[in-house]
């Protein structure tokens, strides 16, 4: 989200100034009321904090120190607004805003806030462009120490937390303990290397952190206790991939009550991907992050409702409406479901692999698996695109890349633009016909064995990192209820067989709509449906496809 802020939205937003009629307009949606000097108008852990336009007051907003110490975030006076990005994501906020001089403010309530959002087009894009400044500003200053994950970077644990608040867009700082450098934190906490990881945060410290626990301590999980989450959604989109996010921006913009779950973290395996060079309007191209983080800015803008984790466990069908079961046992009501829970990630049959995953083994090459490897040798196995990617991102990044491909052909399944640039990078050796053997290290992967031929002998590598993109397999095991093929992959609309048309298909009296499958109101769209494209833009155009079905669903 860094570069996406800078290069769209950029830091001089952050700070606008409103016209009188502006200001006006603010007040339509408010109230003005006097502050006094002391006064709080938000504090760490508000979920739904109010909006507020400071008319003649003055207020300092304070975040937390590495070590404790109050620090001066910004003081905005007269003319200015409060707020950053959580405004519309929901995100608790872990900062302080204190009223330094005494004055008048506009304060609009978080309910009234989303309605000026919504009808105020103009307004709102400048709100909207400040808020985003404000986010990126927060991610690179003293702001991302009011977070702290204390952990191993050697932790598969730690990774997943990271990796989740990296693609929440969550200011944090990562305090290290195989760095030397996290001995004062976890003393002044209290925290013992039996607690890792740690999130720390203005309101407590969470010990054995998961990215599950994270996001309730930030308050973002959104799903309450079971059986008080009885409203009746009219979609429930379940995956946070390119499909997913883009059903979710083009059904809250047309007005639909939308919620996205997603099991692990907002972007799935497109968010992994280094760079996209072939999606449609990027000459330049674009990392899957970045692609991932603006699809997500747009559906917090829209309303959509974000849940991550959020994991579906079950689709129910019980009474009037559909619902998806959750494995803390809450189900999400829904009028229709779109399932967009793309594939899982192919893994080698080696022994120790789930030991090191995390830890040695990744399915992405980001900045954060690129950090991990530090410069030093690496291996990439696979031999599409999203190899070929990771193996010249990790090249350019400073290690030295072993292209392990199975088969004996570069161009078979990775396009010629890469296959060139392969070929042509000194820090690269290309090893078809080969395979991963074997593993070895302790508590963190340092080395493979890859075998040209099978019984060939061959001899142990160093390797700091094992990048895996031999493919993936759909993510259906929680749709009973579907039809699905051999392979997994549910069947949608025109492939269905007659057979399944029967029941409550001739009750409705019409056949099944675009990315409909066998259970009528539940669509899938992207990678999990038999037949896609696995790409990007197809994935993207399915999932604004299918809002236009579901509105069809919805009017009968």
């Amino acid at each position: 989200m860094h570069s996406l802020v800078n290069e769209v939205y950029g830091a001089n937003n952050a700070y606008p100034a409103l016209d009188e009629h502006q200001v006006s307009q603010l007040g339509s949606y408010g109230v003005r009321e006097s502050v006094a000097v002391g006064d709080l108008l938000f504090e760490p852990g508000q979920s739904n904090y109010d909006f507020f336009y400071l008319v003649g007051a003055t207020v300092e907003v304070v975040g937390s120190a590495r070590l404790g110490e109050d620090v001066t975030i910004a003081i905005d006076g007269p003319g200015r607004f409060l707020g950053e990005l959580n405004l519309l994501t929901g995100q608790a906020t872990v900062l302080t805003a204190r009223v330094v001089s005494a004055g008048d403010v506009i304060r609009v309530t978080s309910g009234r806030f989303r309605e000026l959002m919504d009808r105020e087009v103009a307004l709102s894009d400048i709100i909207f462009r400040a808020l985003l400044a404000r986010r990126q500003m927060m991610l690179s200053g003293a702001a991302t120490q009011s977070v702290q994950l204390v952990g191993s970077s050697l932790s598969s644990d730690s990774l997943a937390i990271r990796t989740w608040l990296a693609r929440s867009g969550i200011a944090h700082t990562w305090v290290d303990v195989e760095a030397g450098d996290a001995e004062a934190v976890m003393t002044l906490h209290g925290i013992t290397s039996a607690d890792l990881p740690a999130l720390v945060t203005p309101t407590g410290t969470v010990r054995l952190a998961t990215a599950e626990a994270v996001s309730h301590a930030l308050g973002m999980s959104g799903v309450v206790h079971p059986g008080a989450n009885t409203r009746v959604r009219d979609v429930v989109i379940v995956g946070g991939g390119p499909a997913g996010l883009a059903a979710a921006v083009y059904a809250a913009s047309e007005g639909l009550d939308t919620v996205l779950l997603e099991a692990t973290a907002i972007g799935g395996q497109a968010a992994a991907s280094s760079r996209i060079e072939n999606y449609l309007g990027f000459p330049a191209g674009i990392s899957g992050a970045d692609l991932t983080a603006r699809a997500m800015i747009q559906s917090h803008k829209f309303g959509a409702e974000l849940l991550s984790p959020a994991g579906a466990t079950a689709i129910v069908v019980d009474g009037p409406h559909l619902g998806i079961a959750l494995a803390d046992g809450v189900v999400m009501n829904a009028r229709t479901v779109v399932i967009a829970t793309g594939a899982a990630y192919r893994t080698l049959p080696l022994p120790r692999w789930t030991d090191f995953e995390g830890a040695g083994i990744y399915y992405a090459a980001t900045k954060l698996e690129v950090e991990a490897c530090g410069g030093e040798p690496v291996a990439v196995l696979g031999g599409a695109n999203s190899a070929g990617q990771a193996a010249l991102h990790l090249a350019d990044s400073g290690s030295r890349v072993d292209l392990v491909v199975r088969g004996t052909s570069l161009r078979a399944s990775m396009s010629a633009y890469l296959a060139d640039r392969i070929d042509e990078h000194p820090a690269i050796t290309l090893r078809l016909g080969s395979e991963v053997t074997a593993l070895h290290g302790s508590t963190h992967l340092d080395g493979i064995t890859v075998t040209r031929d099978a019984g060939a002998a061959s001899t142990p590598q160093y390797c700091r990192g094992l990048f895996c993109f031999i493919g993936a397999r759909p993510a259906t095991q929680w749709c009973d209820g579907v039809l699905r093929d051999a392979k997994g992959f549910i069947v949608t609309d025109s492939a269905l067989p007659e057979t399944v048309l029967q029941g409550s298909w001739q009750t409705l009296n019409r056949r099944p709509l675009p990315f409909e499958t066998s259970l009528p109101g539940v669509f899938a769209v992207g990678d999990v449906h038999a037949g896609s494209m696995k790409r990007v833009a197809a994935a993207v155009g399915e999932g604004a496809s299918a809002v236009r079905s579901v509105h069809q669903a919805l009017a009968r």
